[in-house]
């Protein structure tokens, strides 16, 4: 058989037919710029009918990605016309190119042909072995701390103060502006049934053992994952992409030691200082909201607000604060840990910290009422 076309005259790519039609001769270099020669010659070719077919390819000189992938290609029709194909001549540095694109290729189609359920089992186990490395990353950083309070000298107290101005002083604004609002609602939403039964004054009972005892510790929680929960997975996540984590490890500093503990910490004595804020913020909007619409004095809520919230109460919503900050701290981090080489990454780990950090604080918040609630508090 005759070809009338001519190889690429940059590239010289060439596919042709041999000396029988079960032959092909695969020359010069199979590269993106002669892709669209080869498309055109592959066109032009006759195949037999049946039969063995045999490609050299010794004179090919160069080969990408793009030319790996047409190769497979061809050979992947032939083979699934009924062809038994033998390649030979390949370079090992292309044939290791080829091996790859087949690799990738069988990939996406088992991807693409996964059924529910296998899916399902597969993104369990995902989520079994996320949880299985927060469970080691918890224990590494207890082991950690051991190590740290055994020498305090170690400690970084300076990376301790600069998170906790970062994470406690600086979230003062945001954290008191919803707490007010939202004590601001809540005797709003209350004053229209109090009234209804001549009960105005209990607007006190309503808003303070609502923003003490539950939403002041989880609306507080929830902002600081936000704002500083997504930080910390950023911040680690970006040193990863850097390589400054692998620098640190080379020049014997302790990843955990530097970056983790010392936020953990702060945030542990930052978020009950913060949820005590907030309990003042939330009953303060109440208040103003309950003399502006119940006719009920500031004088007249402080009163019964001494009744109404006991120093019980204060301290469960108080405690919760410290579990949160934990959760927060290590999942942040955790999931900054977890980004690979791309910017991409950082950006889908520091989301899904979000996403796992006010997941976990509203669970744990429910296994505390239902705690609390065995026990009689």
């Amino acid at each position: 058989m005759k070809d009338r076309l001519e190889p690429d005259p940059e590239t010289g790519a060439d596919i042709r037919s041999g000396n029988t039609a079960q032959e092909l001769h695969c020359a010069g270099a199979w590269i993106l710029r002669g892709i669209s020669q080869l498309e055109l010659r592959l066109a032009s070719l006759t195949w037999p009918v049946r039969g063995d077919m045999t490609i050299d390819a010794s004179a090919v000189s160069a080969m990408d990605t793009s030319g790996a992938w047409l190769l497979h290609r061809t050979v992947r029709a032939l083979e699934q016309s009924g062809r038994s194909v033998q390649l030979h001549g390949l370079r090992p540095e292309f044939e290791a190119l080829l091996q790859l694109i087949a690799s990738r290729e069988v990939a996406v189609q088992f991807e693409a042909r996964t059924g529910l359920l296998r899916r399902i089992g597969r993104q369990a186990w995902r989520s079994l072995m996320n949880a299985y490395g927060m469970l080691a990353f918890l224990g590494e950083n207890a082991v950690a701390l051991m190590h740290s309070l055994a020498r305090p000298e170690r400690i970084r107290w300076r990376a301790i103060g600069y998170n906790l101005q970062v994470s406690g002083f600086e979230a003062l604004p945001i954290t008191g502006l919803l707490s007010f609002l939202m004590g601001i609602v809540i005797a709003y939403q209350g004053a229209e049934q109090l009234r209804q039964f001549g009960a105005n004054i209990y607007v006190a009972d309503l808003v303070g053992l609502s923003m003490v005892r539950e939403l002041s510790p989880m609306l507080t929680a929830i902002i600081v994952a936000g704002r500083s929960g997504s930080a910390y997975a950023a911040q680690i996540g970006t040193m990863k992409v850097t390589e400054e984590i692998d620098a640190l490890r080379t020049i014997g500093v302790g990843p955990l030691e530097l970056l983790v503990l010392p936020k953990v910490l702060a945030l542990v004595v930052a978020l009950p200082l913060l949820t005590l804020y907030t309990d003042v913020m939330g009953v303060l909007g109440g208040m103003i909201m309950a003399r502006a619409q119940l006719d009920v004095s500031f004088g007249a809520f402080f009163d019964r607000l001494d009744e109404a919230i006991s120093l019980s109460s204060l301290l469960i919503g108080i405690g919760k604060a410290p579990v949160f900050a934990v959760i927060i701290a290590l999942v942040g981090c955790y999931q900054g840990f977890q980004v690979g080489g791309s910017a991409d990454s950082v950006g889908r780990q520091t989301t899904l910290s979000v996403v796992q950090s006010v997941f976990l604080v509203i669970v744990t918040d429910a296994m505390f009422s239902i705690a609390f609630s065995w026990l009689d508090i």
